[in-house]
């Protein structure tokens, strides 16, 4: 048993948006005036993906999630339960009294106003109210966040960032949209025109972005960070098949990044995935790219 006092914040917080951000806080807020430490509960896996045995592409890993969590809103414990037959079975009571109370030591709970949790999703926000209430600990329900008439949600943000919207999904998450990955060695394009590259990959059940270039920025292992034009695709100049890569060229940099781990942060579109007849006509496209993104950044 952990005997940490927590106030947690309770959903699943796919790519952690604005709307998230109001749980989370007001998580922080409330663990400051209780003088106990700022937590979020997620899943490993998405709950509806487990129920029904249909996946949903998601906009982050667990570890971008927390990541997320951590550096824009000061949450300081991101614990992930797993999600399998054995938890999509617990009793809503039990999930609150013996995980979140007892294991966890939560003094407060946050949880927004459509949160539904245990099994059949019979826990909901009156239910979580009363039953802290009968617990002797504190609970806010978070009503939804909206903008121009649309609620805030992960669901509406996927779509976005497929379609290649990604200055308004940026708009709606609060923040960049994030990829981290351990760089791997590529074809050696970026020495061929160049720029040094890091070559990406989305994990398995991540939402790869509409095929095309964008205006990312690379956050380095150090903290270092570096302006970055980002193709997202499968590179038909180079006839890689239907290999999904994803390839940044870095900005005024000189290194060697190969087993580090990057986070790329995805800010804006700037054009479709394109075929070049030759190496030279890429080359001037990407420096093309490159002002663009430069121009970008300048003007933040």
């Amino acid at each position: 048993m952990d005997t940490k006092k927590r106030v947690i914040a309770l959903g699943f917080f796919d790519g952690v948006h604005r709307g998230h951000g109001a749980l989370l806080s007001l998580c922080a807020q409330r663990a400051q005036e209780l003088g106990a430490i700022p937590a979020a509960f997620t899943f490993d896996a998405h709950p509806g993906s487990v129920i029904t045995g249909s996946p949903t592409p998601l906009l982050s890993t667990p570890a971008d999630r927390a990541g997320l969590m951590r550096r824009c809103y000061g949450i300081r414990d991101v614990i992930v339960g797993h999600y399998d037959q054995r938890m999509m079975k617990t009793p809503w009571r039990e999930f609150v009294t013996e995980l979140l109370v007892k294991e966890y030591g939560a003094v407060h709970l946050v949880a927004g106003h459509d949160y539904h949790f245990g099994y059949k999703g019979e826990g909901n926000p009156q239910r979580l109210q009363e039953l802290c209430a009968q617990l002797g600990i504190g609970c806010d329900i978070v009503p939804k966040v909206a903008e121009e008439g649309i609620t805030i949600s992960s669901t509406y943000i996927r779509t976005l960032i497929a379609q290649g919207e990604m200055a308004r999904a940026v708009h709606f998450l609060g923040h960049p949209h994030v990829l981290t990955d351990t760089v791997a060695h590529g074809k050696k394009l970026g020495s061929t025109l160049g720029f040094p590259t890091v070559n990406l990959h989305f994990a398995p059940g991540i939402l790869v972005p509409a095929y095309g270039v964008y205006a990312t920025k690379a956050i380095f292992e150090n903290g270092d960070s570096r302006p970055a034009v980002t193709n997202v695709g499968v590179r038909p100049s180079l006839d890689d098949g239907n290999a999904v890569t994803v390839e940044g060229f870095l900005l005024h940099f000189n290194g060697d990044l190969y087993g580090q781990e990057v986070r790329m942060e995805f800010y804006d579109y700037l054009r479709p995935e394109q075929k070049f007849d030759t190496l030279k006509a890429l080359q001037e496209e990407v420096m093309r790219n490159a002002q663009q993104t430069e121009d970008y950044f300048f003007a933040l």
